[in-house]
């Protein structure tokens, strides 16, 4: 599998949902601006909901540019046992009921799966409460974090 491939179809993944998203954007500001959607009396609302939602989408889409500006600035590094687990890390997860889940430290773009080698890999980062107890592990460290009081408890199993 390796991360290489997981950061690459990462950018991928950021390019899409920001095209799509530029022209969902698109699409809403010529609805909020079109002569037509000009409001009649104050329950004629198009066109200020379209605007609302452009703005909105304005706000997303330049947030999807800045993930996606984190990602391609970010240089991935062979595992340093010495440092342990940093950024641009691809590592598995043992959790304490024995599931296994694998994870890619990237410093933005939280929440997104990336399938590579018919494995499905969350996307986590630093702000996390596991991205940020993850830095700086070893392989082979458990660890426990609390999300909304309920202790979680894991093993990492691997890290590339």
């Amino acid at each position: 599998m390796g991360k290489h491939a997981v950061h690459q179809r990462l950018l991928e993944l950021l390019e899409i949902d920001l095209d799509v998203l530029q022209r969902a954007a698109q699409t809403a500001y010529e609805t909020a601006t079109d002569e037509e959607n000009v409001a009649e009396n104050k329950y004629d609302t198009l066109g200020l909901e379209a605007s609302y939602l452009a703005t909105g989408q304005a706000r997303r889409m330049e947030e999807i540019r800045q993930a996606l500006k984190r990602c391609r600035e970010l240089v991935l590094r062979p595992y340093d046992e010495q440092a342990g687990i940093q950024l641009g890390a691809l590592l598995a997860l043992e959790a304490g009921n024995g599931s296994e889940q694998w994870l890619f430290l990237a410093p933005d773009a939280a929440g997104l799966k990336v399938e590579a080698a018919g494995r499905l890999i969350s996307v986590i980062s630093p702000r996390s409460p596991l991205g940020g107890a993850l830095l700086g592990k070893q392989d082979g460290d458990e660890l426990t974090i609390q999300v909304s009081g309920v202790t979680q408890r894991y093993s990492i199993i691997r890290v590339e």
